[in-house]
């Protein structure tokens, strides 16, 4: 398969980049995932504080290196050339949500408000972790990495380790990640993936138990989870019933 003229560039940028330069980056990277992995795996009331602190961390390291919007994926390029993803992922769900059906496993808020107030959030969060993955972690590794195989590769990775201990994120993390970083690869567009995630995350909250799911959560809220806990599926819903 061949890599458009947009990898190639990448590529040379990565060639042409100083060691300076590329040590600033790694340290970016490194930093930046170790405030990840602090965040996930600190208990609370520090978790609170922790998410902050992290936050703006990636705002100033973003600010610091900031080679525009059209560079991290937030960009009218690119987008309908990768909006195949968004169809793929509307068949899964749609396959998975049939199968869950005909299993007794579909569990779902309810009426469209509801919905609403369950995966709104999440929504949002969907957008904000492909702009972490793609336009922070993949475009630094591209800068660093000459391959962009084994940048996007790396980059899943990553993320899938910021999902650990959980069975089933984990693995399917590993598969989107780089499949989305590949994706992104060619289109430099953002948006198209944060809606195939936030489908694919849903489909995977509504289909699989929460106490196989512990409501999506990673890190130490993973290992804390109990089930009397309330389910992201059944927030707006009277619990009593």
């Amino acid at each position: 398969m061949s890599v458009p003229e947009e990898s190639n560039a990448s590529c040379a940028c990565a060639a042409a980049t100083s060691p300076r330069r590329i040590a600033w980056e790694i340290g970016e990277l490194a930093v930046g995932f170790g405030f990840i992995l602090a965040v996930i795996w600190t208990p609370r009331p520090l978790h609170h504080w922790l998410s902050f602190i992290a936050l703006g961390w990636f705002m100033i390291s973003i600010s610091l290196s900031f080679e525009g919007w059209r560079a991290m994926g937030c960009c009218v390029a690119g987008f309908w050339r990768s909006t195949w993803v968004v169809g793929v992922a509307v068949l899964m769900a749609a396959v998975a949500t049939f199968f869950a059906a005909s299993f007794h496993t579909l569990h779902h808020p309810g009426r469209p408000e509801q919905w609403l107030l369950a995966f709104g959030g999440y929504t949002i969060w969907a957008l904000l972790q492909q702009l972490l993955l793609q336009g922070y972690f993949l475009a630094r590794l591209l800068r660093i990495v000459p391959n962009p195989n084994i940048a996007a590769a790396v980059s899943a990775f990553v993320f899938a380790l910021a999902h650990l201990p959980n069975p089933v994120l984990t693995p399917l993390t590993l598969v989107w990640g780089l499949t989305a970083c590949l994706v992104f690869v060619r289109s430099r567009n953002v948006y198209p993936l944060a809606i195939a995630h936030a489908i694919f995350g849903i489909c995977v909250a509504i289909t699989i138990p929460a106490a196989v799911l512990h409501n999506m959560r990673v890190g130490l809220g993973y290992i804390d989870y109990s089930p009397s806990q309330l389910d992201l599926t059944q927030i707006g819903r009277d619990v009593s019933k």
